[in-house]
């Protein structure tokens, strides 16, 4: 049975037709996610089921316009749904957040490369690697011609499509062009091999020198700045005004579970047992209850708010700061816990795990954010 019909018949026992991200469809391939998350850390990538589940959740077809059989949906519904998957396995949610991303970014294509990817289904998952933009890519008749070797492409192993940035050498600043190809026109690289995230599979790839038909491309600077002509809210808005908090929101999902772990594992001697243990329960706890609401009014703004500069900014700073609370609760956590929850791999120490990677992530930087933040009030003063 191929790879579609799976998926819908893993909808069709759901009862459900659609593939509209929700609660109920968030929590099913959360825990699908979780029955393979051990296995996804040891083994370094997604079981096939896991990608299954994802996929028949709707993820990839999240962004994807509404022309191509695509949901085209808010960031908000993406945000809850991701740190769901992630009390499961951040590295399922991690890739099944990007696949939905990555729509949201195929969907600058022009038509006709919209067509190639989702003529056939909008549930494609597309692996992305853009940032920085690394290869060439050189104006060649009606195309072009692009080679190079690209980091960090998560999900790979599972895409059907991959995206790449290169700059374009023939422009005068070389600004940067993204580009569609499929899967198989590139080469993995197995370089991922990370203290956390392990199952993401963000490996390294590599393409020779490949011509890509001119309505596989569009300009890097078009997703930056979003399109306020589209339809859709969820390709109007500029990249950065959703970027930070969707990376955040894997985290949000791994610092739930590693409390809810924590909890169960202490909860016997709570009340007997130390202060410590009580004081960071609770601190914690509201720290990581005050990020989901952090996380959700900023997934508003991104969904209904005012698209300017200071929005922006100011979302920018509150995935950064939120991802920074996160780190800091679950290190509280783990500082009470004792050696022995270091001392063997486990859910908590995977959750620990997985949280410092994600903080380690370009877009979640505190220092760029926070001048960003500081120059749109300066503009406004």
């Amino acid at each position: 049975m191929g790879d579609r019909a799976v998926i819908e018949q893993v909808r069709s026992a759901a009862g459900r037709t659609g593939g509209a991200l929700g609660a109920a469809t968030a929590a099913t391939a959360g825990a699908a996610a979780a029955t393979g998350a051990d296995a996804a850390d040891r083994d370094r990538r997604l079981a096939p089921a896991t990608v299954t589940a994802l996929t028949a959740a709707g993820f990839p077809r999240h962004f994807v316009p509404a022309r191509w059989g695509g949901t085209q949906g808010g960031f908000a519904e993406l945000l809850t749904a991701t740190a769901t998957v992630a009390e499961g396995c951040a590295s399922a949610a991690w890739c099944a957040m990007l696949w939905a991303a990555h729509g949201r970014f195929a969907a600058f294509l022009p038509p006709d490369g919209q067509g190639e990817l989702w003529g056939d289904s909008p549930d494609i998952r597309v692996a992305a690697a853009v940032l920085p933009p690394a290869g060439q890519a050189v104006p060649d008749r009606d195309g072009w011609l692009l080679h190079g070797r690209w980091s960090f492409a998560s999900g790979v192993e599972h895409a059907e499509w991959i995206l790449l940035a290169a700059p374009d050498a023939a422009a005068p600043d070389r600004g940067a062009r993204v580009f569609a190809l499929p899967r198989d026109a590139v080469r993995i690289e197995d370089t991922w091999d990370s203290t956390g995230l392990r199952g993401t599979g963000s490996h390294a790839v590599v393409l020779p020198e490949t011509r890509v038909p001119a309505h596989r491309s569009f300009a890097f600077a078009d997703l930056l700045r979003g399109d306020p002509a589209a339809p859709a809210r969820c390709h109007a808005v500029p990249a950065h005004l959703p970027g930070g908090l969707l990376f955040a929101a894997p985290a949000l999902g791994a610092a739930s579970r590693a409390l809810a772990a924590w909890t169960e594992r202490a909860a016997p001697g709570l009340l007997d047992g130390s202060a410590a243990a009580r004081e960071a329960l609770a601190r914690s706890g509201a720290e990581i209850d005050a990020v989901a609401l952090l996380l959700r009014a900023a997934a508003e703004r991104a969904d209904t708010g005012p698209v300017d500069a200071a929005a922006v900014a100011r979302n920018r700073r509150d995935a950064a700061v939120a991802v920074d609370l996160l780190t800091g609760a679950v290190e509280r956590l783990l500082r009470t816990s004792g050696t022995g929850v270091l001392a063997a791999p486990g859910e908590l120490q995977r959750c620990w795990r997985d949280i410092h990677v994600i903080a380690s992530h370009g877009a979640l930087r505190l220092e760029p954010a926070a001048a960003d933040h500081a120059r749109s009030l300066a503009h406004r003063a």
